[in-house]
């Protein structure tokens, strides 16, 4: 690998709002490095809840199981609307009525990466969920979604319809967990630091400049 590329393994849910924000500010990161360095982005599978069933939960029952009544839920994604705000996120919360099981998403992610689409796939997905309010546990909208990011909707549908890369998204989720993965986003760096959080461009932006010094004083000392 080239001293300049850095390669960057994004851990992530389509279902975690900060998610969604942590990819806003990794695209203001990479506009603020330097035009030498070049950055490859992975989209890696992980479940903030592999326990809902494959046709999903209730939002309301399953938000209020996990947080309390409708003010507690309101408290705590406050600070996750504020941020959408900040990032140009109108996150649209309201009108979603199904907490998705997600493994059947991260398939179609896992497949948009032959063809170069993952970061486009992985946008679409966000923005059905957490802006349309989309059902992503129905495999017709998901074909729609793999369809609208360039992806060909008999190839999706087709592979969606059986168990292909299913073992190997949940291989690829225990993978992570067992190195240490427990919340998301976690950006993994060059295969070296782990940037665990929606954290601000800057510290993205100075985690992967860092690398590249790094990489520059080790061959300089060679």
């Amino acid at each position: 690998m080239k001293d300049n590329i850095v390669e960057i393994d994004v851990v992530s849910d389509v279902m975690c709002p900060w998610c969604y924000v942590g990819k806003r500010r990794l695209e203001k990161a990479l506009a603020m490095i330097p035009d030498n360095i070049e950055v490859q982005i992975n989209w890696r599978p992980f479940q903030l809840d592999p326990t809902i069933p494959l046709e999903g939960r209730d939002r309301k029952k399953y938000l209020s199981d996990k947080f309390g009544t409708p003010d507690q839920v309101a408290e705590k994604y406050d600070p996750i609307r504020q941020a959408g705000k900040v990032e140009g996120i109108p996150f649209n919360f309201d009108e979603i009525t199904l907490s998705p099981n997600t493994l059947n998403a991260h398939r179609v992610i896992r497949w948009a990466h032959e063809s170069g689409l993952q970061d486009t796939m992985s946008e679409s997905l966000f923005i059905a969920y957490f802006i349309d309010a989309k059902d992503l546990t129905d495999n017709s909208v998901l074909a729609d979604i793999a369809v609208e990011a360039g992806m060909e909707r008999e190839v999706v549908e087709r592979l969606l319809a059986g168990d292909a890369d299913l073992k190997e998204v949940q291989e690829e989720m225990q993978h992570y967990q067992q190195m240490g993965v427990r919340s998301v986003p976690t950006m993994i760096v060059g295969k070296k630091y782990a940037v665990v959080g929606a954290q601000e461009a800057e510290t993205i932006a100075q985690v992967i400049q860092g690398i590249v010094e790094e990489r520059n004083v080790a061959a300089d000392q060679a």
